[in-house]
């Protein structure tokens, strides 16, 4: 719990229970348990369809007995940072006064851990309310580097989870995100520039620019999420900390002839260290 009469910040208490400093002065909106149910099918739908937009989730959930229209569903959809994938592969809005960067992966080849990183950000539905999951992902071998969940889509988890993924596993060569304003926001540039990372940005509509990091949120639900009902934020913390750690350890990969992620990020990494 947060002092906010204690000696030490409020940014200092908020790193020390890792916690994005947002989450502390955020001040939630009530939402009917209607639109949360609503919220977790339409999170199901969009996975299902990813280009479905809101006029045919609304369909959907017509058929399926649930009296929305299509400007709410919109809204739902807006409020949980999700986009049909044929307008936009992000889950968050780009903010028109931030410069937007070229995408650099067309062609390349991506051979080697810490080449290339990418990252995203996830609506993640609970028993009651919802959350939201940050992950920094090496594009070679599909490892998890560094997460982070919080109550808002505010910039500071993003960057503290890429913080994190440079102090312990070093930088990558290239870091590739959505448009989302999160990712064009001073302060995650300013991190980017300060390491010397160049930053790829994928093409409005190109939904392929990222798809390692969607296929990693298809796991991320199916596998544990959607079978699981988080009664609290912590809960959250704790289930996904737990997944991602077996992702990394267990979960094979058919690109990859049935290896882990760990197991490719480290078999690549380590010649890298040998010739530094």
């Amino acid at each position: 719990m947060i002092d906010r009469d204690h000696e030490l910040t409020i940014k200092r208490q908020a790193e020390l229970m890792s916690i994005s400093r947002g989450s502390v002065y955020y001040q939630p909106e009530p939402i009917s348990e209607d639109d949360l149910r609503l919220m977790r099918r339409i999170d199901e739908l969009h996975l299902e369809h990813p280009f479905a937009g809101a006029r045919m989730l609304r369909d959907m959930l017509r058929r399926e007995g649930s009296d929305v229209g299509r400007r709410h569903v919109g809204t739902l959809m807006r409020r949980m940072g999700i986009q049909a994938l044929y307008r936009k592969p992000n889950t968050s809005k780009k903010h028109p006064a931030h410069a937007v960067y070229p995408y650099l992966l067309r062609d390349l080849a991506i051979e080697r851990a810490n080449q290339v990183w990418a990252m995203d950000i996830s609506y993640i539905p609970m028993a009651r309310g919802f959350v939201y999951l940050c992950a920094v992902l090496d594009w070679h071998s599909r490892r998890v580097l560094a997460h982070r969940v919080s109550i808002t889509m505010q910039a500071d988890f993003c960057v503290e989870a890429l913080e994190e993924a440079i102090t312990r596993w070093g930088k990558p060569d290239i870091m590739n995100t959505d448009q989302g304003s999160q990712f064009t926001g001073a302060e995650f540039i300013d991190t980017l520039n300060k390491h010397g990372i160049a930053i790829s940005m994928d093409g409005k509509g190109c939904w392929r620019d990222n798809v390692f990091v969607e296929r990693l949120w298809r796991s991320v639900k199916y596998e544990e999420v959607y079978l699981k009902a988080y009664d609290s934020v912590s809960a959250a913390r704790q289930g996904l900390e737990a997944y991602l750690a077996k992702y990394n350890e267990h979960r094979p990969h058919q690109a990859h002839d049935g290896r882990t992620p760990d197991m490719v990020y480290y078999a690549t990494l380590a010649p890298l260290e040998a010739a530094a």
